[in-house]
């Protein structure tokens, strides 16, 4: 397989990249050996789509809670890959391979959001002797039954406190936290606004975005 083709955004930092082979995903890092690649699955229909439209980089989601906050996690040791959501585990390892490649040393993690969730649920099986570890964030409520305990790699399930959304209930992922062996990050305050289900609500961690990246990754570094 060819070396993944990088493609230079006009406008954009000059640390952030479109890949477009094998599988199309933005690619933020500072350093040129990071520690940590997060790769990010966002939430609604997970459809970031990434491409270049007259040498401007364009993608969707942009207001969803992890590809906005994604500058706060790239850091010296910290990179990000933000790629439509998938379950498919020939996509996911095509993107593994992909990276391996380009960052050898690196632990990698999948971090998903809201619906993003059901992608890192889904894989996680296959992922657990393949990557350091799961993150999963406003978990959709079928995560009272995960079970982090089958899994070799690390699993973390955060959520806000005050998350309204019908379909991401606080009890379900406190719950499994509790029982099913996952670290579990409780957030609460921030501003909810709109549609308790949507991005700038207490689902999407809005007004407390620094804080929940950084309890993110002071769980990475701890691994």
């Amino acid at each position: 397989m060819a070396l993944a083709l990088l493609l230079f955004a006009a406008g954009a930092s000059a640390d952030e990249k479109l890949v477009t082979d094998p599988v199309p995903y933005i690619l933020d890092a500072e350093s040129a050996s990071p520690r940590y690649v997060v790769i990010l699955f966002p939430g609604g229909t997970g459809q970031v789509n990434p491409r270049l439209m007259n040498g401007k980089l364009t993608y969707g989601f942009r207001g969803n809670f992890l590809v906005r906050s994604r500058p706060l996690l790239v850091d010296a040791e910290f990179a990000t890959v933000t790629t439509n959501t998938t379950s498919d585990p020939g996509r996911v390892q095509a993107l593994l391979d992909d990276l391996k490649r380009r960052y050898p040393a690196a632990k990698v993690y999948l971090m998903g959001t809201s619906n993003g969730t059901a992608a890192t649920m889904a894989l996680a099986p296959y992922l657990s002797e393949r990557i350091a570890g799961v993150i999963h964030t406003s978990s959709l409520s079928e995560i009272y039954r995960f079970d982090a305990r089958q899994f070799k790699n690390r699993q973390l399930i955060v959520h806000h406190k005050d998350d309204a959304c019908r379909v991401t209930p606080f009890f379900a992922a406190e719950a499994a936290g509790r029982r099913g062996g996952a670290d579990f990050i409780a957030m609460q305050g921030g501003v909810s606004v709109g549609n308790p289900c949507e991005a700038f609500a207490h689902h999407g961690y809005n007004g407390i975005e620094r804080e929940t990246i950084d309890a993110i990754k002071a769980w990475i570094r701890k691994g």
